[in-house]
């Protein structure tokens, strides 16, 4: 598929979106197939070694360094995402697809031959930077393959990923850490990877690129820096140090400073990192802030439902990836659907509109509950958010590509992917901290000196823990976890109406890839068994 073609001028006109797909060459699903597994790593392995955690602090010891086996990997993640994407736009999107795959699973092996915590995190920063580019390449090749109006069809199957990831994950995790051990939660990923590298080898076959330019190295160190900064301050913010502390107000200090300087650097690089003009697309521009306000709202509702079950409903800690089904379940239907209907019609808007309103709705419901909700109410809330999050979660994708060329469809693909990377970590972030301060707060209201003891030292009890517990103080911690998820949630309604706001200014722009009418000038895009 030849650069420019099968994407159009990127300029917000409207096109021709006559109606005739084609049927999808073998090749093409084998690539289909080798990318969707490259994206399931990327979203399996924090799943699988959230659960095995435990067994490996028992291990290798180090747990006050804990938290940074995940900050580490979600530093080293952020910070390369713009840059894997920019990489692939210069010099090809299949190199540089491949290589985040195999740092990816350099970064797996060394981690689980780790020797001590100091290792696996500097190991697992490594296996972050190699999934900065998965998610990425899968999005820009899907991009670079198929037309935005056909591109529809396979948000199920994206979804449909996403959702045996985060069911799956802790199942699969546990058992592999109870009967292999806990290397082969890393390990697991090596098979897989070299599957994908073989398919997307013998089978995916792009163009190559030779571009003279060079990489904005300033650009790209003061974008990292300011990534880090803002990721370790929704990190360390209200957990290791105050929010006020002199800390927390270096980094912002640091974080704010290097992202101005890159905003300016970039209006005067020859080949910036991030090329500021694409956000002069309306569209663009405000699929970055759904992404953003999806990642936020979608990370803090998966990280505090389980809690709830396991905390309030009693539910067994080891099932706790089955107790999100309603929501997931709900997300891939109505992905599936709104592919579909995106593929026919040509037609999107009413499915950000439509998920601003459920999401809103369904985290305003979630936030209700309380120490008398049952597992039937809880569910049917959590599918009102999974029938939101299905109406966002590719849509956002799908628009933010169709407003750009085909020439910035990595940088586009990579700007979308960061956004709700930080999204998530600002979620996470305030979101743990109202809930933790609610149930520091009602645990000594309602068991008064014990409770603060028990709340101490972490606000989140286990399953075990919690059983440890006098009645008094076990029925208190249910309540409190109950008004932490009630600020929480509602909190997450408030952000999620931000969504329907933005959605009602986009415009509907008809999406490329249509067959050319009669008379047109308008080459039609390339069919995609040329790019296989």
């Amino acid at each position: 598929m030849a650069d420019t073609q099968a994407a159009g001028t990127g300029q917000e006109q409207p096109q021709d979106t006559a109606d005739q797909p084609e049927k999808q060459p073998k090749s093409v699903r084998v690539v289909l197939l080798a990318l969707m597994i490259a994206m399931m790593l990327a979203m399996l392995d924090n799943m699988i070694v959230g659960t095995a955690m435990p067994t490996i602090v028992g291990e290798l010891g180090g747990l006050e360094h804990l938290s940074w086996v995940v900050t580490g990997y979600t530093l080293a993640t952020a910070a390369s995402t713009p840059l894997w994407g920019k990489i692939g736009d210069m010099y090809g999107r299949k190199g540089a697809f491949m290589t985040s795959i195999v740092i990816f699973l350099i970064g797996s092996a060394l981690s689980g031959m780790a020797q001590n915590m100091g290792e696996l995190i500097g190991f697992r920063a490594v296996q972050g930077l190699g999934a900065g580019g998965l998610m990425v390449g899968v999005m820009a090749i899907i991009g670079d393959l198929i037309p935005p109006r056909e591109r529809g069809k396979y948000q199920g199957m994206m979804a449909g990923v996403m959702a045996l990831a985060m069911i799956g994950g802790p199942l699969v995790g546990g058992t592999i850490t109870d009967n292999w051990g806990w290397r082969w939660a890393f390990y697991i990923n090596l098979p897989l990877g070299v599957v994908a590298l073989i398919a997307i080898s013998a089978v995916l076959h792009l163009p190559k690129k030779r571009n003279k330019a060079r990489i904005d190295y300033l650009g790209a160190g003061l974008l990292t820096l300011g990534i880090t900064s803002i990721v370790l301050v929704t990190t360390w913010g209200g957990s290791e140090y105050a929010w006020t502390s002199a800390r927390i107000m270096e980094l912002i200090a640091i974080g704010v400073a290097a992202l101005v300087g890159f905003v300016f650097w970039q209006t005067k690089a020859a080949e910036p990192v991030l090329p500021l003009h694409i956000f002069r697309s309306r569209n663009f521009t405000l699929m970055s802030i759904i992404g953003f306000i999806v990642g936020f709202v979608m990370f803090g509702a998966t990280l505090f439902l389980p809690l709830y079950q396991q905390s309030v409903q009693g539910a067994s800690a080891t099932n706790s990836g089955l107790l999100l089904l309603p929501m997931l379940g709900a997300m891939l239907v109505t992905s599936m659907v709104a592919g579909r209907v995106t593929t026919n019609s040509g037609r999107y808007k009413v499915f950000p509109i439509a998920g601003g309103v459920l999401l809103a709705v369904g985290m305003y419901l979630l936030s209700t509950m309380d120490t008398d909700t049952s597992r039937l109410t809880s569910g049917v809330f959590m599918a009102v958010v999974g029938l939101g999050m299905g109406c966002l979660m590719q849509i956002t994708m799908l628009v933010a590509q169709n407003s750009v060329e085909m020439k910035d469809m990595g940088v586009a693909s990579s700007s979308t992917t960061l956004f709700r990377t930080l999204g998530s970590s600002f979620g996470v972030a305030i979101m743990g901290a109202i809930f933790n301060n609610r149930v520091k707060d009602v645990m000594a209201e309602r068991a008064g000196s014990i409770g603060s003891k028990i709340t101490e030292q972490s606000a989140q009890l286990d399953a075990k823990s919690l059983a440890k517990l006098p009645a008094v103080a076990r029925e208190a911690y249910q309540h409190a976890v109950s008004a932490g998820t009630h600020s929480a949630f509602l909190l997450g309604a408030g952000i999620a109406v931000a969504v329907l706001v933005a959605a009602v200014f986009v415009k509907e722009v008809p999406l490329k890839g249509g067959a050319q009418k009669a008379g047109s000038d308008e080459a039609a895009p390339m069919p995609m068994v040329e790019a296989v």
